[in-house]
């Protein structure tokens, strides 16, 4: 019995040790991430190279977009792994490559910077601001020279097909866009829509991403696309960080003088930007901190309006604004990663933004002998954000296996009081309001990735609650203007559930990336009862925001893709909001809180080529909008005064496409061709306007063809110097009720490297011939006008900044 127990066993090893023998596998699949050192940003484009001992080649790789490679097949034995990239020291690691699993995973290998190059040179490596995806383009602000210093709106209005127009950024012609800060919404920019880029200092930000065709793991609002402003963030070993001071001077000549018997413009604007970064990181942990102040004194209006009414009433005015602003942002946080695994972060953003105007309203008659009326103001206004992050992540042992959860809470307050003089021929009053609103908003999502054999699928939940009590008090003078019985208090509030799933396949040649957001919606607008027009409002919603993504390698290197997706974007408070606006005594801003979403659909088909030294693309799109949001302005029998209120305006389309070419014909000059046309078509419609009182209005069909071409030129004098010019034109496009005509500005700057790397001083000057000024054609019922803004767009600043 025995001596049969022992053959029994002694046949179950060999038959065991023969499977496992047929199990050991011939080649191997490695995969890596490769990061910088300092701030753990993916390297792409780096190369990989793997080596026997006898240093012969046998494979070769290049890293992707998120620094992530694979080399493959690898047989069983020991090698030599080497990863370069230009600017960074060479990465070597030993490697041993056994026989009994098919795939290894070696993790996350950094690259650090060659000082040594930095003593008497610096090396910068540039990747295509068009990704590999052709969904996005990523731009490095330190590479925007001729925009330094200044705010966000500024740094992005040359990146391409990129415009801005009253305070607002936007894309393709279009402002319906959704403003990320680090991948989250923030009352900082808007949650629904957008707000405060001007006087979000362009110092504390790291690099901008434009997403025009984002997929279902985002929200769905913004159909114009995504813009996510990255923050600078160091996670450099040791105690690091950065400081600089931005100065500068605005309005250096008058453009346009004031009419008659106001207060003067500003000229010679001051502009003032310190800004410090610092970071501590030991081992498993990582301290950083963000701050940047901007004081800037700038006319921020200077609008010569021409009204012309059916009865041969003409009215001439000029709305001028001398703007004082104190932004103060800081940032700060903690990342603990306390195993390989596991991954806990905190962090917190405060913001705080104090605006004093002083503004001017003349108007005259038609020939300027009469002074019909003087409306001065002053606005002091105070905007407070507090926010409050936590998140964790999970890596399972799988590489790419990602379980990622957050809650984030955000608090803004805007404290707004206007008071007015109203002076008259025979009369003069002092009208003045008061507005509190308070917006708490609560995010909670959960993220999971699973890789699959050919690719990943993307799951996730996300939940929102968003409330803002509102408070508006007037308080009318002596024969104002001012509806009194307007204020009073409202409530905005949404609760927002979504769920996605996001599945991607790669092969070859193809990749394919399909999913769909389910987004359901209830809203309540509730109204001061006591409103003379409006009365408590809401509506919900369950709706799929499907995503498409097909692309196709033709080979290395000319790809096609093809996108699809379906956005919404739903009003925003203050688009709704029932309080009339008086910083325009006789052209007055008002919301409406029937207001519902605009639907929007959107089909892009894109093509890149690369070569050797830039890249070509080029795309063409067509978007269809059900409910467009849209302002129109009517008048009320007897009255001059003009309303602007918000209303669901019917179907509009875009068709229009966009070409980039990018190209290095020296080695001392590299060049950035953008130019984007699209045609706007806006359907004839009727709608019922409501506020000051019922009135119908019919509009004819709008359509045109605009566009805009850029042009940015980089000189490299010398391996530490390096010059810019930017020339931007912009054609005619339509707005509500009329166009905008053309523009076209010129911008220069001069960046140099000193300090063996550590230091760099700049200086830039923004509209150098003074040459933007948005002027304005609007036709409506009973009336017309045509308006020339003068406002401040010559800049000049100079900077210096120090690594430390």
């Amino acid at each position: 019995m025995k001596k049969s127990l022992i053959t029994y066993f002694t046949i179950l090893f060999i038959w065991f040790f023969c499977q496992n023998a047929s199990a050991q596998v011939n080649s191997l699949t490695i995969s890596v991430t490769v990061t910088e050192t300092n701030s753990l940003i993916p390297v792409g484009y780096a190369n990989a190279v793997i080596k026997s001992k006898t240093n012969t080649v046998i494979t070769t790789a290049i890293t992707n977009e998120q620094g992530s490679f694979t080399l493959s097949p690898i047989p069983p034995g020991n090698y030599m792994l080497e990863i370069s990239f230009m600017g960074y020291k060479t990465f070597t690691k030993e490697l041993f490559v056994g026989s009994l699993s098919e795939f290894l995973n070696i993790g996350k290998l950094q690259l650090t910077t060659d000082t040594q190059q930095l003593d008497e040179v610096v090396i910068t490596s540039r990747q295509d601001e068009v990704g590999n995806k052709l969904d996005k383009k990523t731009f490095t602000l330190a590479d925007n020279i001729a925009q330094s210093g200044g705010s966000v709106l500024q740094a992005m209005q040359n990146l391409p097909g990129v415009t801005t127009q009253d305070g607002k950024v936007q894309l393709r012609g279009n402002d319906k866009i959704m403003v990320l800060i680090d991948g989250k919404q923030t009352a900082l920019t808007g949650f629904n829509g957008q707000s405060g880029l001007d006087n979000l200092p362009a110092s504390a930000i790291e690099k901008i991403e434009i997403i025009n065709n984002p997929s279902s793991k985002y929200d769905a609002n913004g159909n114009a696309g995504i813009i996510n402003v990255i923050l600078k963030k160091n996670e450099e070993e040791g105690l690091n960080g950065k400081v600089g001071l931005i100065s500068g001077y605005g309005a250096l000549w008058q453009r346009k003088a004031n009419l008659p018997t106001i207060r003067p413009q500003y000229q010679i604007t001051p502009k003032i930007n310190p800004s410090l970064s610092l970071n501590y990181r030991k081992e498993k942990v990582n301290i950083y901190f963000q701050g940047d102040y901007l004081y800037t004194e700038t006319l921020n209006k200077n609008e010569f309006v021409t009204r012309t009414y059916d009865d041969g009433t003409i009215i001439n005015q000029q709305t001028k604004r001398n703007r004082n602003t104190h932004f103060t942002n800081l940032k700060t946080g903690i990342d603990w990663n306390y195993n390989d695994n596991n991954t806990l972060a905190f962090s917190a953003l405060f913001g705080s933004e104090k605006i004093i105007d002083n503004g001017d309203e003349p108007f005259f008659n038609a020939d300027y002998s009469e002074r019909l009326r003087l409306w001065q103001f002053l606005e002091d206004e105070l905007k407070t954000t507090i926010m409050a992050s936590a998140s964790y992540q999970h890596k399972f042992k799988e590489a790419g296996h990602v379980l990622n959860t957050g809650i984030n809470y955000t608090f803004h307050r805007e404290d707004e009081k206007y008071f007015f003089d109203n002076i008259l021929p025979t009369s003069a009053g002092r009208d003045a309001f008061k507005l509190l609103s308070d917006e708490k908003v609560l995010d909670v999502n959960i993220d999971y990735i699973k890789p699959l054999a050919s690719g990943r699928f993307e799951t996730g939940f996300k939940f929102r609650n968003r409330v803002i009590p509102t408070n508006m008090q007037f308080f009318p003078g002596q024969n104002s203007v001012i509806d009194a019985n307007a204020g009073g208090k409202a409530t905005y509030e949404e609760s927002i559930p979504a769920v996605y799933g996001n599945y991607i396949y790669e092969t070859n040649r193809i990749e394919a990336e399909a999913g769909v957001r389910v987004e359901y919606l209830d809203l309540e607008y509730e109204v001061n009862p006591n409103h003379p027009v409006y009365s408590t409002d809401g509506y919900h919603y369950l709706e799929p925001f499907p995503s498409l993504r097909f692309a196709y390698k033709l080979n290395d290197s000319h790809k096609l893709s093809l996108f699809y997706n379906r956005r919404v974007d739903r009003p925003n408070e203050v688009d709704i909001r029932i309080f009339p606006k008086y910083d325009d005594a006789e052209i007055i801003k008002v919301g409406k809180p029937g207001l519902r979403p605009q639907f929007t659909n959107t089909a892009e088909l894109g093509y890149k080529a690369n070569f050797e030294k830039g890249y070509f693309f080029a795309s063409a799109y067509y978007k269809l909008v059900q409910g467009t949001i849209t302002r129109i302005a009517t008048t009320t029998p007897g009255s001059a005064l003009i309303y602007n209120v918000f209303e669901n305006a019917g179907k509009s389309y875009m068709t229009g496409s966009e070409a980039m070419f990018t190209h290095k014909p020296a080695s001392w000059y590299s060049f950035n061709l953008n130019a984007t046309v699209y045609r706007n078509t806006i359907d004839a419609f009727s709608v019922e306007i409501l506020y000051p009182e019922p009135t119908s209005y019919f509009a004819t069909k709008q359509q045109i063809t605009s566009g805009n071409v850029k042009w940015n030129n980089t000189f490299t004098f010398s391996s530490t110097l390096t010059g810019q010019l930017m020339v931007a034109w912009l054609a005619p496009d339509i707005i509500p009720q009329g166009k905008t005509l053309g523009r076209f500005s010129t911008d220069i700057g001069l960046k140099k490297i000193i300090q063996k790397g550590k230091g760099e001083i700049f200086f830039n000057a923004t509209d150098l011939f003074n040459t933007l000024v948005i002027r304005k054609e609007v036709q409506g019922n009973g009336f017309s006008y045509t308006s020339k803004d003068y406002y401040e767009t010559q800049v000049v600043r100079f900077g210096y900044s120090y690594k430390f």
